[in-house]
C-alpha cells in the first residue's frame, strides 16, 4: 500500500481535511455564497496512475478555482485502493485482451 503525503497547507484538500468531516459533497451554484468563498485561487492536487512523492509539488499540484472548474466536488478524506472482484480471471482466447490495441 502506498501512502500519500499530507496535503500542502494552501490547497483545497487541506482546507477540506480541516473540516474534519469524513466525506461531503459541495455543489457550486453561480451566485452562491459557497462559490464566492471558494473562488480564491488555491492549490489543487491531482493524483493519477503515477504518484511521485519526490516531485509532488511540481508534478501533482496546480493553481485552480474549484467553482470555476467544476459544478460539484465530492471530498472523501480517507480512502484505499479497490480490490478486483476476480482474483484470478482466466484468459478467453476468443476475446480481445483488455489492453487491446496497445498491448500495454
Amino acid at each position: 500500500m502506498m501512502q500519500v503525503r499530507p496535503a500542502l497547507p494552501d490547497s483545497y484538500e487541506a482546507l477540506f481535511h480541516s473540516a474534519q468531516i469524513p466525506a461531503f459533497l459541495l455543489a457550486f451554484f453561480p451566485d452562491s455564497q459557497l462559490s464566492a468563498e471558494l473562488r480564491d485561487e488555491r492549490l489543487e492536487r491531482a493524483i493519477g496512475v503515477v504518484y511521485r512523492p519526490e516531485t509532488e509539488r511540481l508534478s501533482h499540484y496546480f493553481r485552480a478555482r474549484l467553482p470555476d472548474q467544476f459544478d460539484a466536488v465530492l471530498h472523501v478524506d480517507h480512502t484505499q485502493a479497490l480490490q478486483p472482484l476476480e482474483q484470478h480471471a482466466e484468459a478467453h482466447p476468443e476475446e480481445a485482451p483488455e489492453t487491446f490495441p496497445s498491448g500495454i
